[in-house]
């Protein structure tokens, strides 16, 4: 038996889907620094650099910002998300990170207003075209699987699941690897998302921002690129 109802399931298959417009397909966060420099060549090195990903930058940010939205959403504390909203933004040093990660949310929010009736999203929307809040995809991720009535854990697995898919999808391209090799990653990747979720749980408020100086430093040289695939 499934722990949410079918249409909500449904709901969170269609934006797990890598063709659904949030625009990730044009951010590899970093990752293409590394194909360049050719510390990532193959699955075996992609897998190495996925890992780094998720455990040292993603459950420190992207992961816990998702936990911390469904909580301040629990207990009503609207001004809690909106001070994450700006902490996401600002403490990301990386500048194409940080306008991608604003790109990929406020293209979340956008479509999130329009397919549901929430007004919490569609006062995010307002913020953001106000320029009073940023725009994170975590924070508007959190903010739907809510609406649908997803619980948390369920939530921060698929949302885990749907961000690194998008970037096995962007290895594939620019490594480049075979379809198949793409899809054998994701299945050996399950158990690193589980314990990903596990970790998120276990972090507080003042773990938000931890990242791996390797994984920032090679966000910050993308920009100074001589040939990019990514815009970021």
């Amino acid at each position: 038996m499934w722990d949410i109802n079918t249409s909500s399931l449904l709901s969170l298959l269609q934006w797990c889907d890598s063709n659904f417009p949030t625009g990730a397909f044009n951010h590899s966060f970093g990752l293409e620094t590394y194909l360049q420099e050719g510390k990532v060549t193959d699955a075996a090195s992609f897998m190495e650099w996925l890992t780094v990903y998720v455990k040292e930058q993603f459950v420190y940010s992207d992961g816990l910002a998702c936990r911390l939205t469904h909580e301040a959403l629990d207990q009503g504390q609207w001004e809690e998300i909106w001070k994450l909203d700006r902490l996401l933004t600002v403490q990301n040093l990386a500048r194409e990170t940080r306008e991608g990660a604003r790109r990929i949310g406020e293209r979340m929010i956008k479509l999130g207003a329009e397919l549901y009736e929430e007004p919490l999203l569609r006062q995010y929307r307002e913020r953001v075209q106000a320029k009073s809040a940023y725009g994170h995809p975590a924070i508007a991720f959190a903010m739907i699987s809510r609406h649908l009535q997803v619980d948390r854990r369920t939530a921060l697995l698929t949302y885990t699941y749907s961000s690194i898919s998008s970037m096995v999808q962007n290895g594939v391209r620019a490594i480049p690897l075979g379809q198949t090799n793409g899809q054998k990653l994701l299945m050996d990747l399950q158990p690193l998302l589980l314990q990903a979720v596990d970790i998120v749980e276990e972090l507080t408020a003042d773990d938000i921002g931890i990242v791996s100086p390797g994984l920032e430093w090679s966000q910050m040289k993308h920009e100074r690129l001589h040939i990019r695939l990514f815009m970021s």
